[in-house]
């Protein structure tokens, strides 16, 4: 597959050292106007010019090698998305910088999507103003991911009462109601007409106008989805839906709009709906800016969902995004009020501190970076602070990594000072929705050891005290 002429660069998120660009190459391309003798100095100028895009996209780029020889690699965090790029040169603007999802397969985004559906969580692309994207919409989010957002908030309204006053003029035997009397005025001179009233009432109903715009909406949507533009596994996956939506709107005419009125009567539901659907009527006139959404967010929420399953599964209750205040007379500044682990897993006296972290130490497993060290060593001691708050004998912590397959490791750190021991599990979890039963019954038999061992060590304690 060629390279788009308007692409300057495609790397996955997680990057940890990208293929590097040779400065001869770039110059050829991009940067036609510099001297090649020292192209280095060019391609600093480059990172300087693009240096408020790259921090947005997350985004580290650096040098290598020195004058004709220099490269230009990258090194990428959780986002992806897309920024454009000016040359150093001319300071005109060149190709576009596209961070993409760290996943196999012809579609980019139909892992996310699959995620997102499972999760029930809405993660919208973050947008800032900047030059237009000189790919236009071929590396922005694609249609049939705004489509799909719309339907998920769909499902929930029609299962939800939206009746509205509608008025209606009819003609009646009585003068009672709203009668427009100059039309009446016109017909009584005939003797037939003078008890032929035409009044106005309010019906209520759920076949109004604001309805009936969201069921055009419906059909853009459901035509998008249906369509050769979206993945084939998404369109089986909503296929059921679609048909199951359609059938609910059966007595509902479409009525065309460029805009759906939000009021601020409206019910939550209905505004989430509302938006979303203005969102999809606006997607083909929003001009294409640079864009990027947190992986971290997904992942983050993706393991709380693995977690609080399992709960249900083993008895066991579930914290997600828990507070550990601090209590003190005075603060610093820059000093914490609280801790905030993603999750804990409780079920009797164990405690398990659970951290995700979307970075990509499983996917360098034998990569010897310091930066990659620093990143678990971080993690690693956050993790241990977590869990120094659990009051049993050995104190656990989870570290949940993305990987390319499955696994989980135990480390034990031991003080020999006074022999208490601190057990680190590292889970690698792929982000994807098929590996989730497997997870799961992983998950559930780790958590079902760890649980014996607690309450074996619980037993020789009191064995031991009893002895005493």
């Amino acid at each position: 597959m060629n390279k788009p002429l308007d692409l300057f660069c495609e790397v996955p998120c997680l990057t940890e050292y990208s293929n590097p660009l040779k400065g001869i190459d770039l110059q050829k391309k991009w940067f036609k106007s510099a001297d090649k003798r020292y192209i280095g100095q060019y391609l600093q100028k480059f990172v300087e010019y693009n240096k408020s895009g790259f921090t947005f996209l997350g985004v580290y780029p650096f040098l290598t090698g020195a004058d004709k020889n220099t490269s230009l690699c990258f090194r990428t965090s959780s986002y992806i998305g897309t920024i454009p790029l000016r040359s150093s040169d001319t300071g005109k603007q060149i190709g576009d910088f596209f961070v993409v999802p760290r996943f196999t397969g012809r579609d980019r985004f139909g892992d996310y999507i699959e995620i997102l559906n499972l999760l029930g969580k809405e993660i919208s692309p973050e947008i800032i103003e900047s030059l237009p994207l000189a790919s236009g919409k071929n590396f922005r989010p694609p249609m049939y991911l705004e489509a799909t957002k719309f339907i998920n908030l769909l499902e929930l309204l029609i299962f939800r009462s939206w009746r509205k006053f509608d008025a209606i003029e009819k003609i009646s035997s009585q003068a009672s109601g709203q009668i427009n009397w100059n039309k009446y005025c016109l017909n009584e001179y005939k003797i037939e007409n003078r008890l032929k009233f035409p009044i106005r009432k309010n019906i209520l109903s759920e076949l109004h106008d604001e309805y009936a715009e969201i069921r055009y909406v419906f059909d853009l949507c459901q035509s998008e989805l249906l369509s050769s533009n979206t993945p084939l596994r998404i369109r089986l996956s909503l296929k059921k839906l679609l048909n199951m939506i359609e059938g609910k709107l059966y007595y509902q005419e479409p009525k065309k709009t460029n805009q759906i009125a939000i009021h601020s009567s409206d019910s939550p539901t209905l505004k989430l709906c509302k938006a979303q659907a203005n969102r999809v009527l606006n997607f083909n006139f929003v001009q294409s800016t640079a864009w990027r959404v947190d992986f971290s967010v997904v992942f983050e929420r993706y393991v709380q969902y693995l977690i609080r399953e399992v709960a249900k599964e083993t008895g066991g209750k579930l914290f997600s995004n828990f507070k550990i205040h601090a209590n003190s007379s005075k603060y610093y500044t820059w000093e914490l009020k609280h801790l905030e682990p993603d999750a804990i897993y409780q079920k009797g006296n164990l405690l398990i501190y659970i951290d995700a972290k979307y970075k990509s130490n499983l996917y360098n497993k034998i990569d010897y970076s310091d930066l990659l060290k620093d990143d678990h060593r971080h993690d690693l001691h956050q993790i241990m602070a977590y869990s120094s708050f659990s009051k049993t004998e050995v104190k656990y912590g989870l570290l949940c990594y993305p990987s390319h397959k499955l696994e989980i490791k135990e480390t034990k750190y031991k003080n020999s000072i006074n022999d208490s021991i601190n057990s680190i599990f590292v889970l690698g979890l792929p982000l994807k929705k098929d590996i989730v039963n497997e997870a799961k019954r992983l998950l559930m038999n780790e958590l079902s050891a760890i649980e014996k061992r607690v309450i074996q060590l619980e037993i020789n304690k009191d064995l031991n005290y009893n002895e005493l």
